[in-house]
């Protein structure tokens, strides 16, 4: 039952990014390009994922279980350190220059886009890189 739930919301997730347009790096650049012709749509997808999600948290944090009956846990760290403003910056200029984040690429890159093809290679090499880097530097 967890794995279909998975694939049901994973569904769900998809069909959303195709409806409101994220998997269009067209928009996405369009919507980052702020000096020029300046796309304000991604910005009401944002906020609407904002205002869902300020619910959904509010509600997790009443709950020690999902709707499933399992284990629920969110993350205790609240601290903004190197690594997650280095994180950021990075995944920022990816989304700026590529005009996609990890999950619309996945989407597009189903669809048969080359150029999303590409992009979820480099993002997998650059978390394998990331991965043997954490690794040696623990030893």
């Amino acid at each position: 039952m967890n794995r279909l739930s998975e694939f049901i919301v994973g569904l769900i997730f998809g069909l959303g990014l195709i409806l409101s347009g994220m998997t269009d790096p067209g928009k996405v650049i369009g919507f980052l390009d702020l000096f020029g012709s300046w796309d304000p749509s991604l910005a009401f997808v944002m906020g609407g994922a904002i205002f869902v999600g300020l619910f959904a948290f509010a509600l997790a944090k009443k709950r020690t279980t999902n709707f499933l009956g399992q284990a629920l846990h969110l993350p205790k760290s609240n601290q903004i350190d190197k690594r997650l403003v280095l994180g950021s910056l990075v995944f920022g200029a990816g989304w700026g220059l590529a005009g996609f984040c990890p999950g619309p690429a996945w989407v597009t890159m189903a669809s048969g886009n080359t150029k999303a093809l590409i992009f979820v290679i480099a993002m997998i090499a650059g978390m394998i890189a990331y991965e043997f880097i954490q690794r040696t530097q623990r030893r």
